[in-house]
């Protein structure tokens, strides 16, 4: 078979989905935002198939695992989980009945071979950057064939997906990801993302676009945009300019009828004055921003390989606060890495106390096979890295709440997005992102309201419709 017919039987088209018979997948998603957004698209590409989306995996034909390796002890985690599939398995064969296992992402670009030796009941392995193949993989499966496909494409996989639009038995939201860029050229010792989500790479202008256009058609009212390092992409414009997400972020503000903007992840290196610009001019570019920084220490950092010193991002936040003085900031801590000493750690808790924090996410260090970190000497010992993180978490916890209490009283804009758990409740989320409910009966989802914040739990907002 070609290159080009496999892609072309791959794709599948709309006399395939029209003559297939309706099968149903269950897709269980790990990890980041992007994986959410990638599990969409492989329910896109299987809708040619005669695949609808069920949230009963008791009920599928096919499950299907999108994995992630940046947590400590993922691929026992998955594992774990394909013992339990291996026994479904096993029933459904006994009753003649289909039963299919796939296990994609990253921890099936690292261990794709690895997954098939060990448990012979997955029918598919396949990676983040081959799952526009994934419908063909499933064809080669279903007549005996076991598929590891973790190749690096070299065709575009977002040319060979579906557009983005309602398929059987997937509902749109109001909001939605949208991948612009993938991969990572930072290569930070700790990190395993350049080895499983491959290098920097950029999806075209148009095409992002393109499919932010058919989102908002679709009802979609609100977007975020993601990439490992979203703010390193680039691209070119109508007149062949070289621009950069600052640009992007200004052309998809153009769009009638989309009313927010969002973006994430960012790495301190890549946030160039256009891009801060734009979140002084752009109302619709909401006012958070997720720059991990994690560690306080010049000689951690440096160890890191992360490229940056610490008074250098404090710097870049007092420009970016300058810009736009009502920013929430959000940022990921790493405690206990390679060689970090007590007056390390402090550094990192007087750079958290400098910023101040509306939200971040901290974790113990955790080595990764592969990756530079794993082979560094004078690793911390457990107990210490215990200590440190609860030392941290319960700075960033107060920060997190001090910036809560700080929104009461205050009057926003709420985009309302689902049902809450009390009639006539519905639930959006702040500008800042924090989870808001509200009792709005004369509302529907898809409204964006004014409201005024009376309370603050642990993890959510409490309000009520303001007047006029």
């Amino acid at each position: 078979m070609t290159q080009d017919t496999a892609l072309i039987d791959a794709t599948g088209t709309p006399e395939d989905a029209a003559a297939a018979p309706e099968r149903k997948v269950f897709i269980k998603t790990y990890g980041c935002q992007m994986n959410v957004y990638d599990s969409g698209r492989m329910s896109d590409a299987l809708a040619s198939e005669g695949y609808v989306t069920t949230d009963d995996m008791e009920d599928a034909d096919l499950v299907l695992l999108n994995t992630c390796h940046i947590r400590e002890k993922a691929a026992e985690k998955v594992y774990s989980a394909l013992g339990r599939l291996r026994e479904t398995k096993k029933v459904r064969a006994a009753e003649g009945r289909e039963f299919m296992i796939g296990v994609a992402g990253c921890v099936a670009q690292a261990e794709g071979d690895e997954i098939a030796r060990r448990e012979p009941a997955v029918d598919v392995v396949i990676g983040p950057q081959t799952y526009h193949r994934l419908p063909q993989a499933l064809r080669r499966a279903r007549i005996g064939e076991r598929v590891v496909d973790t190749e690096y494409a070299l065709e575009d996989k977002f040319e060979h997906l579906p557009d983005p639009t309602k398929t059987k038995g997937r509902v749109r939201s109001v909001t939605a990801f949208l991948t612009v860029q993938e991969g990572c050229d930072k290569f930070c010792t700790f990190c395993v993302v350049p080895y499983t989500r491959g290098s920097e790479v950029s999806r075209p202008l148009l095409q992002i676009v393109s499919e932010a256009e058919k989102l908002v058609a679709d009802g979609v009212r609100e977007l975020t945009l993601l990439g490992q390092n979203v703010n390193a992409w680039h691209g070119v414009d109508a007149a062949g300019r070289a621009i950069g997400l600052g640009d992007l972020l200004y052309r998809l503000a153009e769009i009638p009828g989309l009313a927010r903007l969002r973006y994430t992840t960012s790495h301190p290196r890549d946030m160039d004055d256009r891009l801060i610009e734009a979140h002084r001019d752009l109302r619709m570019l909401m006012p958070y921003l997720h720059l991990p920084v994690q560690a306080g220490s010049d000689r951690i950092l440096k160890a890191m390989n992360r490229r940056h010193k610490a008074a250098e991002y404090v710097a870049l936040i007092e420009r970016i606060r300058a810009a736009r003085p009502d920013i929430a900031l959000s940022g990921d801590f790493i405690v206990g890495f390679p060689g970090e000493t007590d007056e390390d750690f402090r550094a990192t808790l007087d750079l958290v106390e400098t910023v101040g924090y509306a939200q971040a996410y901290s974790f113990k260090y955790s080595t990764r096979p592969g990756t530079p970190g794993a082979d560094l000497p004078d690793h911390v010992p457990e107990e210490i890295k215990v200590e440190r993180l609860a030392r941290l978490q319960e700075l960033l916890l107060k920060q997190q709440q001090e910036f809560s209490q700080s929104l009461i009283g205050r009057t926003i804009d709420l985009l309302l997005e689902k049902p809450g758990r009390l009639p006539g409740q519905l639930i959006g989320r702040s500008p800042w992102l924090q989870s808001v409910n509200v009792d709005a009966n004369s509302s529907q989802i898809g409204d964006i309201i004014n409201v005024r914040i009376t309370a603050a739990g642990p993890n959510s907002l409490f309000a009520e419709v303001a007047e006029g």
